[in-house]
């Protein structure tokens, strides 16, 4: 498989790596410097295009990965207001585009025990619930969408809350998403139900960017050949 990166940073050399493992070649890489390499021939014949940029940029980005025929695979995140609007222009279109605030295995498994774990908890009142997310300071996001996937996950199932906040929850209705800034951390999600009984309380905590790299190249391998917009439940099958 030929794959163009969108993106040099750590993600983008972690995804690189990993790919060059798994038999693929990077045919393109484009970066801030070389902007004008989306008219490349270069980047015009890779099968697939993965991006990890910033949320100011990814946008464009994707419009120009879409303008030039290339499935495309994404894990920028702080858009999010967007979604709705893009996934309707990719579904109407027939782009090929596979999004997800995380690329992690056991964040996917995570996200589905959390769904599971706030439809029981939708039954007992007493128990408040609220996030943390922890991630390294270079991140420009916060909460990250990882946090606000969760969050949106928990107000589905959970009548008594409706909207989420971030840091402090002001009235009951609302759940409150705490972001935290340090070191080098890759990513640590804490789920927290409360009450003046008991606590129940649990997480899932990034060892290193390789899990998240690794996810985005399997997606990659999983959107050749497919239309419209593909998450990681089309690929696990949760």
């Amino acid at each position: 498989m030929k794959i163009a990166l969108i993106g040099y940073g750590k993600m983008g050399k972690a995804i690189e790596r990993i790919a060059k493992e798994r038999g693929h070649e990077i045919v393109c890489i484009i970066d801030i410097d070389n902007l004008d390499d989306f008219e490349s021939d270069q980047f015009k014949n890779a099968d697939v295009a993965i991006e990890f940029t910033h949320p100011g940029v990814a946008l464009n980005n994707y419009r120009k990965t879409f303008a030039a025929g290339i499935p495309l695979v994404s894990g920028t995140t702080g858009w999010i207001n967007e979604l709705p609007s893009l996934k309707r222009e990719v579904e109407e279109k027939g782009y090929t585009f596979f999004w997800s605030s995380n690329f992690s295995l056991g964040v996917n498994i995570f996200m589905a025990a959390n769904n599971y774990l706030a439809s029981i908890m939708n039954r007992f009142s007493d128990y408040d619930v609220e996030i943390t997310e922890v991630h390294h300071i270079h991140k420009l996001d916060a909460p990250s969408g990882t946090a606000i996937t969760l969050a949106e996950d928990i107000l589905k199932n959970i009548d008594r809350k409706n909207s989420w906040v971030k840091e402090e929850a002001k009235q009951p209705n609302e759940l409150a998403i705490k972001s935290i800034r340090e070191d080098e951390v890759p990513g640590i999600h804490i789920i927290r139900y409360d009450s003046s009984f008991d606590a129940i309380e649990f997480k899932h905590e990034a060892k290193t960017r390789d899990s998240f790299a690794l996810g985005a190249v399997m997606a990659a391998e999983f959107a050749i050949g497919k239309k419209g917009w593909l998450t990681m439940q089309d690929m696990l099958k949760f």
